[in-house]
């Protein structure tokens, strides 16, 4: 029997391209840390898996997470994430559940490495910005950040509010009245 031999081409058109692969693409979020951009200005971004119990992540699943006071510490050589609030699976056992018990992020030993000399001494923390599934397995998107102080604050509610009224300017057009009333339409004057 002789074997079909395949070709570069073959190849390249039966891999589809893997939506999973861009930034947003394929991502199932199960909770957002909206106020973490406000608070602090963010660096440099992680990805790192999550070490959870069976119920939790049928918790996750069903979006029961929140990030709002979470953190990231080394304990150990480890990275853990602390604070973060899973809440119990309705379907499981409530005495096998904890809500906001510190949960092992699992990345390769250099990235931890590399990510506990940038923490040494810096005032910088760890902050997780998202939790979201890809490829069916559950990850945490952390930050490298540093505080905001009620300044910084303000000059970002001062850009955005900047940029939300150039937005409507140009939605409007110049802000003048349109159609037949207008001004320089040709009637009445």
């Amino acid at each position: 029997m002789a074997t079909k031999r395949k070709s570069k081409r073959d190849a390249k058109a039966r891999a589809a391209p893997d939506p999973d692969d861009g930034d947003e693409a394929g991502r199932k979020y199960a909770a957002r840390n909206r106020r973490a951009r406000f608070r602090y200005s963010l660096q440099e971004r992680f990805e790192a898996g999550i070490s959870l119990l069976g119920n939790e992540v049928k918790s996750l699943r069903e979006s029961g997470a929140a990030l709002d006071d979470a953190y990231a510490r080394f304990q150990g050589g480890e990275l853990y994430l602390v604070g973060a609030k899973i809440t119990p699976y309705e379907k499981g056992r409530p005495e096998d559940q904890e809500t906001a018990r510190s949960r092992r992020l699992l990345m390769h030993r250099r990235e931890l490495k590399r990510l506990e000399s940038k923490l040494a001494g810096s005032g910088l923390t760890v902050v997780p910005l998202s939790i979201y599934f890809r490829r069916g397995w559950a990850k945490v998107e952390l930050a490298l950040a540093g505080g905001k102080g009620g300044r910084d604050r303000r000059e970002d509610i001062k850009r955005r509010d900047q940029e939300r009224e150039m937005g409507r300017a140009l939605k409007r057009g110049g802000g003048g009245r349109k159609g037949r009333f207008a001004r320089g339409s040709g009637r009445g004057e």
